[in-house]
C-alpha cells in the first residue's frame, strides 16, 4: 500500500468520526452491540439519517453489521478508537481546566 493510499484511508476514518451523531454511536457501540433501532432512538433523528451515518462508519472500517432476521445489529470493529476518544476527551478536560484556572 502506498503512503498516499494509507494517508487517504486514515483520513477516511477521521472524517467518519467527524460528526457528533457518529461519535455518539461509536461510544454506544463501544459498550456493546446494538440494533439499528436502538441507535435511532439514541440519536433522536430519523432512520434514514442514522443509516447514512452508519454507512459512513462502516465504509471507514470503524463498525460492522450483521443482519439477523428483520433486524440489523452493529458492533465496533476498530476498537482502538475507544482509547483515542478517551485521549481526546482527557485533553479537552485538561484544556478546559487550564482556561478556567486562567480566568480566576
Amino acid at each position: 500500500m502506498s503512503n498516499q493510499t494509507l494517508l487517504n484511508e486514515k483520513a477516511k476514518v477521521f472524517k467518519a468520526l467527524g460528526h457528533p451523531i457518529r461519535l455518539m454511536m461509536v461510544e454506544k457501540l463501544a459498550a456493546g452491540e446494538c440494533c439499528v433501532c436502538e441507535l435511532v432512538e439514541l440519536a433522536g433523528v430519523d432512520f434514514s439519517t442514522v443509516s447514512r451515518h452508519l454507512l459512513l462508519l462502516k465504509e471507514a472500517g470503524i463498525i460492522r453489521d450483521e443482519k439477523r432476521g428483520q433486524k440489523v445489529f452493529y458492533r465496533l470493529e476498530l476498537t482502538c478508537v475507544v482509547k483515542f476518544m478517551a485521549c481526546v476527551e482527557n485533553s479537552i478536560q485538561t484544556q478546559l481546566k487550564k482556561r478556567i484556572a486562567g480566568m480566576k
